[in-house]
C-alpha cells in the first residue's frame, strides 16, 4: 500500500494535485493547515480514500484535531502537531503516540520534513506543500514492513 502524506498546504492545491498524479497513491493523508484544500482532491480523485485533520489555521473547520485508525495492520495517529508543541520538540507528541500504542505517527506544523524511527514507532513530518521545496512524504507498507521517503516537487 502506498500512502501520500501532505501537510501545511496553505492554498497550494495545484501542488497537491501534481503530487497525487505523480505518485498514484492508494491513500492520501492531509495533516492540516488549509484542510479545505482537500475538497479539490476529493472531487478530482474520488476513488482515492482521503483522511484529514485540521491545523491551527483551520479554526472554522469542524474536522478532527487527532485521528487514529488502522491501515494494513498498522495503527496510525495523524494530527497537525500544534496541540503538542512540536515547534519546541517532538518528545510530547512521541510520548502521546507511545501511550496509544501507535505504529506510525504523522504530524506537520513545523514545515520541516522529518523521518525517524523511535524504538518501534515511525515518526514522520512531511514538511510543507506551500514552502519553496513543496515537500511531502510517501509511506509504503508491504508485508508488515513500513518504509518512508521524503520528497519534493
Amino acid at each position: 500500500m502506498k500512502i501520500l502524506v501532505m501537510s501545511d498546504s496553505h492554498g497550494s492545491k495545484n501542488c497537491m494535485l501534481r503530487a497525487i498524479e505523480f505518485e498514484s497513491p492508494d491513500w492520501v493523508l492531509h495533516l492540516g493547515d488549509n484542510e479545505r484544500d482537500c475538497s479539490d482532491i476529493e472531487l478530482m480523485f474520488p476513488d482515492i480514500p482521503l483522511r484529514k485533520v485540521r491545523g491551527n489555521c483551520d479554526r472554522l473547520s469542524a474536522g478532527l484535531d487527532i485521528d487514529e485508525f488502522v491501515l494494513e495492520g498498522k495503527r496510525f495517529l495523524i494530527t497537525h502537531g500544534h496541540l503538542f508543541g512540536v515547534k519546541s520538540g517532538k518528545a510530547k507528541i512521541i510520548q502521546a503516540a507511545k501511550d496509544r500504542d501507535i505504529d506510525i505517527l504523522l504530524f506537520g506544523h513545523t514545515h520541516i520534513p522529518h523521518y525517524s524511527l523511535v524504538d518501534e514507532l515511525t515518526v514522520v513530518n512531511p514538511g510543507s506543500m506551500h514552502s519553496d521545496g513543496k515537500y511531502y512524504a510517501v509511506l509504503e507498507i508491504e508485508n508488515g514492513d513500513v518504509s518512508c521517503e521524503l520528497k519534493n516537487l
